[in-house]
């Protein structure tokens, strides 16, 4: 079996952190741990994860930053780094990330940009600067945005050519409703070289009876040929993906998808491309 970087993996444990968009309750309002991951992982052969930020209060920030560190050391499971949650437009920003900007661990920073905030925030000039800052530290940036301001992330990494972009979700393309304007802005973010995109996300949508991986097939395509085989990554965004399939459907439709590309370009999606944009051994 190919092996797996998991590229965005979620984890959270209530009793430690406060999670103000999970206070509504919910299918996926509970605790997810490691040993749950893992058990919902067994058989895919993932190899190493990269932990993603859990949009936690913000004034527990740097103990959700300490809590992955550890876990990354810890040599138990196969989490080897981590994308810490963070506001660049912050006056606050430069003196967090210096606290963890030499940690190996730490891979990059995001900030939910659809959490509501108004379209354009990422182009306001302290939110700009501070991204800037990011690849000064050699830090990446994950981009979770709207599919109507995707044209913002284009300019956003045009105005910052020095830091590493992701694209969170596959540009959060619409499954079952129109995506004109989600091309429009995709293609417009993959024309920046320094922008990646992660097939995940969009499996979160899906209906749970009768789906197929023929519904999400022409977004991930069209994600590959926009970006190329080099510049896409898989993630699950578990346990978030579990809102519309299991870890093993979501994987097993992805494989199916991509099953006619050569080897070489299923390992590329599935761990290569993610090892060096990570600059993981």
């Amino acid at each position: 079996m190919i092996p797996i970087i998991d590229t965005h993996q979620h984890l959270w444990d209530l009793s430690k952190f406060d999670l103000p968009w999970l206070r509504g309750g919910g299918p996926i309002a509970k605790d997810h741990l490691m040993s749950d991951y893992l058990t919902e992982a067994a058989g895919l052969n993932v190899v190493k994860t990269v932990y993603m930020e859990v949009d936690v209060a913000p004034e527990q920030r740097d103990a959700e930053a300490e809590y992955v560190i550890d876990l990354c050391r810890r040599g138990d499971n196969p989490m080897v780094g981590a994308v810490i949650g963070g506001d660049p437009a912050s006056p606050d920003f430069n003196a967090y990330i210096a606290r963890f900007a030499a940690n190996p661990y730490i891979k990059g920073v995001r900030q939910v940009l659809h959490g509501g905030l108004e379209v354009g925030y990422c182009l306001r000039d302290e939110f700009v600067a501070g991204v800037k800052r990011l690849g000064e530290h050699g830090l990446r940036c994950d981009l979770c945005l709207r599919p109507d301001e995707l044209a913002d992330g284009a300019q956003l990494a045009a105005r910052c050519p020095q830091t590493r972009f992701v694209l969170d979700h596959c540009g959060n393309a619409p499954v079952y409703d129109d995506r004109a304007q989600w091309k429009r802005g995709l293609d417009a973010v993959a024309q920046r070289p320094n922008v990646i995109c992660k097939i995940s996300g969009i499996i979160a949508q899906v209906k749970r009876e009768g789906w197929s991986p023929d519904d999400l097939a022409p977004i991930i395509l069209h994600c590959a040929e926009a970006f190329g085989r080099d510049r896409i990554i898989f993630a699950s965004d578990w346990p978030v993906c579990t809102l519309g399939a299991t870890l093993q459907e979501w994987v097993r439709a992805l494989q199916s998808i991509v099953a006619a590309w050569p080897e070489v370009d299923q390992h590329k999606l599935f761990h290569d491309n993610a090892a060096r944009f990570y600059s993981i051994e």
